[in-house]
């Protein structure tokens, strides 16, 4: 459905770091990293697109979050919306929603919710259904 989603940046080295970590506890592997032009890129292994950008903004001004904005990644397993979650807030990101259930989405909805270091809204969401006796988060 999408070519490729981009979040502005005003300190690229920085958020690259936060990012790279990110990236790599969601399983997303570099498709480019083009440090002089200030932009990056992440896909999933051997899959051209979706991409996920990140950059400073094309009219060179500063970068703001949007409001109402969010980027929602999918992942197949809860402990991985457990670990993305984790890491992000122990290198800056801003709590917006511990993981968990969120039932008024759908009964398997488990996600979290947290800022990058620009602002940006990240959602890690993961909608498979884990029977209870198998340990479901709760």
């Amino acid at each position: 459905m999408f070519s490729h989603v981009y979040v502005g940046t005003s300190d690229f080295e920085r958020a690259l770091a936060f990012y790279d970590g990110l990236m790599a506890e969601l399983g997303l592997v570099p498709k480019f990293r083009k440090r002089d032009d200030e932009w990056a890129g992440w896909m999933k292994p051997g899959e051209a697109r979706p991409l996920f950008l990140l950059g400073r903004p094309f009219d060179t001004q500063a970068a703001s979050p949007g409001n109402g904005q969010m980027t929602a990644f999918l992942v197949m397993d809860r402990a991985v919306v457990d670990r993305a979650y984790r890491y992000a807030l122990s290198r800056g990101g801003r709590d917006e929603g511990a993981p968990g259930l969120r039932p008024h989405y759908h009964p398997d909805f488990y996600g979290a919710y947290f800022r990058d270091l620009d602002g940006n809204k990240l959602c890690i969401c993961c909608h498979e259904h884990v029977p209870v006796s198998e340990g479901a988060a709760v």
